[in-house]
């Protein structure tokens, strides 16, 4: 009895990975993926989510989750790569919080065999993870700079800078891309006032605040993303100079396209989380089917989002930004 119940149980083995005959497929069933984001309650990392969750039940894998805090928290960051790899992922999609002190976390993840994609934010060094997936930031603010240059028309620009913090690369990147589409050089006399908002609306507006004391007549504000740009509108329309001030910004979230539209911001830069989180699971799905692991940089795009474009600027209406926004 016990023979062929033994035979019995062979033969259906044999059935089962048999089936289809020929050469046998990888399958990515049983591998896990995780996803980090920088908040859970960010509308950027949102879609994000939303992406990896897409993606991630096309290639038939198991989603894990985390979030830090709040922006800037690498604490959560750095539990949660702990946490991942010790429950098997195969690799860790990740927007890191602080680019520099998750960079030894990581390390112990690669060194554990964990393939870590960074996702929009590169980390500090940028070869710390084995790839990174976003948008070129460089890109996004040289492409609002350019904008702003053409749609000043020869105006003396008067230039509040409201950025992200000190030490973020996706912050650094944004300013001197402005700077550099604008024509200027750090330091140039034209900017007259530069604050940190965290890309947070009311520190936007008290920064917008602060620099319309110390330079009332600023006539243009480039902004690290939508959020601060609605709290220099906020701040600028309480000073009756909504209509005089020139406002452009980075993210292409769907409030900051709708903000466009209605000329409280002039223009901003869209980028594309859900296809970053998309294509990282994607490429770890890759690598768990025996493929090569994913390196270097892939650019997800940029597109300049405006109704009132400006000779030799490329850009889309506000029609198509709000066909692909997000949040």
């Amino acid at each position: 009895m016990i023979a062929r119940l033994s035979a019995g149980l062979l033969a259906a083995a044999l059935l089962v990975t048999g089936c289809g005959g020929g050469e046998q497929k990888a399958s990515t069933s049983s591998a896990k993926v995780g996803l980090i984001t920088k908040t859970e309650t960010n509308p950027f990392f949102v879609k994000m989510k939303e992406g990896a969750q897409k993606a991630a039940k096309a290639e038939g894998m198991e989603l894990m989750t985390a979030a830090g805090k709040f922006d800037g928290d690498n604490a959560s960051q750095l539990t949660a790569i702990e946490n991942m790899v010790a429950a098997g992922v195969k690799g860790i999609l990740i927007t890191p919080n602080d680019t520099k002190a998750i960079v030894p976390a990581i390390k112990k993840a690669r060194d554990a065999g964990v393939v870590v994609i960074a996702l929009d934010t590169p980390t500090d060094p940028q070869d710390a993870t084995d790839a990174l997936f976003a948008t070129d930031n460089l890109k996004a603010g040289e492409l609002i700079g350019q904008y702003a240059k053409g749609a000043m028309a020869g105006k003396t620009a008067k230039i509040a800078t409201l950025d992200l913090a000190p030490g973020i690369t996706v912050g650094q990147l944004r300013h001197d891309g402005f700077l550099k589409g604008f024509g200027i050089a750090e330091g140039d006399p034209s900017v007259v006032c530069s604050q940190d908002t965290r890309g947070d609306q009311a520190k936007g507006q008290e920064a917008m605040e602060n620099c319309l004391q110390k330079a009332p007549d600023i006539n243009l504000v480039y902004t690290i993303n939508e959020p601060a740009a609605l709290g220099a509108y906020t701040a600028l329309k309480a000073k009756g100079r909504e209509k005089d001030v020139l406002i452009v910004s980075v993210d292409g979230g769907c409030t900051g396209v709708k903000a466009v539209k209605s000329g409280e911001i002039a223009a901003t830069s869209q980028q594309y989380p859900l296809k970053m989180a998309e294509d990282g699971v994607k490429a770890v799905a890759a690598v768990a089917k025996g493929g090569a692991k994913p390196k270097g940089y892939t650019d997800t795009g940029v597109t300049l989002i405006t109704d009132k474009a400006v000779q030799g600027v490329e850009a889309k209406d506000t029609a198509f930004g709000l066909a692909n926004c997000w949040g």
